[in-house]
């Protein structure tokens, strides 16, 4: 997401928004409304439980402190600078992050890097570094093209071929991020020879995965029976995959509903296609045999023997790399540091927050308001919000036990507020900020990284606003569970 790199892209979107000011003038109220509801999400969680709760106000517990507040602030303020210009927001994360813990908090430069996602990171490098060969070596061409004779022109019917692919991966025990990470290459170089909008086919991958990520089978499935069960209230694991299920579709439905009103279901900007070969449909060979080979030993490896997709890519690339050892720094440069930069450092940041109790504390805000259906629309926008910018996993550790008091104390469904909170907590992983939708960014054009950034923020923000809500009114007054 380099300056030099977006060159042609920026002055293309100058012109356009000199063209028409109106859509400027639109996206500004848009982000000034999402801006303001942020503000009066946040200011009801800080002030709601001694407004509705006049024993939170004199409970210490319940009151964020001067310590809490900075660091929220300024995680705001990085959201808007970002936003505004073509900054990385990791390395802001990062200098914050030394900034708040050195200065604020004492700690040391260990201490601040402790929860550095060294995993996240390895991940993005590896499967990065082996796709952008497995591109330039036109392996990817012909797997979009495999693609564009299954559906025999029918180019629509691919996101949702890309959906069901990634909820069968994990639904049968793929973690989220290696069934994106495996898909992503290929389902984002079909967008943009078939003019889809790339943020559309990504948010698709996404959803399938999320769709089949909670199936008795799979690693959050488990988790969030296990935690459940642990804290008491147990819940039932097929109405957790059905619910989460039912919600990824209906979310992939609105997202071709809202980008078709938009107008901008087919990305059609000149200088956006792909570059591949539409009028070559022979056989692989050479090299490109090899890549496919080693991408079905990838499946193999992360499916088959829960192999870290991380470690297997880089291997996989080092094995090309010596086939075509003359190239081998144009394959490094494939690697997307930029999203490395961006998810290391948001990531780093967010894991300060929690160390100093912010997580924690708007929970308890949200616990001191008193209504259980409102507590419950609560604590899935807390989780949701805080897992676009954070580990889903490790949100969903803290948050659920937190459900205990709330479900021991009213007539609430188990299933249905747990499911609610789990898929609130996922959905929101369209996020750039978050692994998923890191690496939709990072599988994007060179050219085009910057754009898909934006709007995949942009949408990721509606998501955000959205999805918690829905998944709340469908699962929990309803008690289909």
């Amino acid at each position: 997401m380099t300056k030099t790199a977006q060159r042609p892209t920026d002055t293309l979107e100058e012109t356009r928004d000199q063209q028409s000011p109106r859509p400027n003038r639109r996206r500004r109220i848009l982000l000034m409304v999402v801006a303001g509801l942020a503000i009066l999400g946040l200011a009801a969680l800080v002030l709601g439980g001694g407004f509705l709760n006049q024993g939170a106000a004199t409970d210490p517990e319940h009151t964020m402190t001067a310590v809490q507040i900075i660091p929220l602030v300024i995680l705001v303020v990085m959201f808007v600078v970002a936003t505004k210009w073509p900054l990385n927001i990791g390395v802001m994360g990062l200098v914050a992050s030394f900034g708040v813990g050195y200065f604020m908090l004492g700690m040391t430069d260990k201490q601040i890097l402790e929860e550095f996602p060294a995993s996240i990171v390895l991940t993005i490098i590896g499967v990065t570094y082996f796709f952008s060969m497995a591109q330039r070596n036109g392996t990817i061409n012909i797997i979009v093209q495999t693609c564009v004779r299954l559906v025999r022109g029918k180019t629509m019917l691919l996101p949702w071929v890309f959906f069901l692919i990634a909820a069968a991966l994990t639904s049968l025990g793929t973690f989220s991020p290696a069934a994106v990470a495996l898909l992503a290459p290929a389902a984002l170089g079909f967008a943009y020879e078939s003019r889809i909008h790339p943020v559309v086919m990504g948010a698709f991958i996404i959803n399938g995965a999320h769709a089949g990520g909670f199936s008795p089978l799979s690693v959050a499935g488990v988790l969030v029976h296990n935690i459940a069960v642990e804290n008491g209230f147990p819940i039932s694991q097929g109405a957790l995959f059905i619910a989460s299920f039912a919600l990824n579709l209906i979310l992939s439905v609105l997202t071709i509903v809202l980008f078709s009103l938009l107008g901008k279901l087919r990305d059609g900007e000149g200088g956006q296609l792909a570059d591949v070969d539409t009028t070559s449909t022979g056989r692989p060979h050479g090299q490109q045999i090899l890549t496919l080979v080693l991408i079905g030993a990838m499946l193999v490896c992360t499916l088959g023997f829960h192999m870290p997709i991380g470690f297997v890519a880089l291997s996989a690339g080092l094995l090309l790399a010596f086939i075509n050892i003359k190239e081998h720094q144009t394959f490094i440069g494939g690697v997307s540091w930029s999203t490395v930069l961006l998810v290391a450092g948001m990531i780093t940041y967010v894991s300060l927050l929690q160390h100093v109790g912010v997580i924690d504390t708007l929970a308890e805000q949200a616990l001191a308001l008193g209504a259980p259906l409102l507590v419950a629309l609560v604590l899935c926008y807390v989780i949701g919000v805080g897992s676009a910018f954070a580990s889903s996993t490790a949100l969903l550790t803290a948050f659920i036990p937190l459900a205990g008091p709330l479900l021991a104390s009213s007539t609430l469904s188990a299933s249905g507020t747990v499911a609610a909170l789990a898929i609130a907590a996922t959905v929101v992983d369209v996020s750039p900020f978050s692994t998923d939708g890191a690496l939709v960014v990072a599988n994007a054009r060179d050219d085009d990284r910057q754009r898909v950034y934006k709007q995949l923020m942009m949408y990721a923000g509606g998501v955000v606003l959205v999805a918690p809500a829905l998944a709340w009114a469908l699962l929990v007054p309803t008690g289909i569970m």
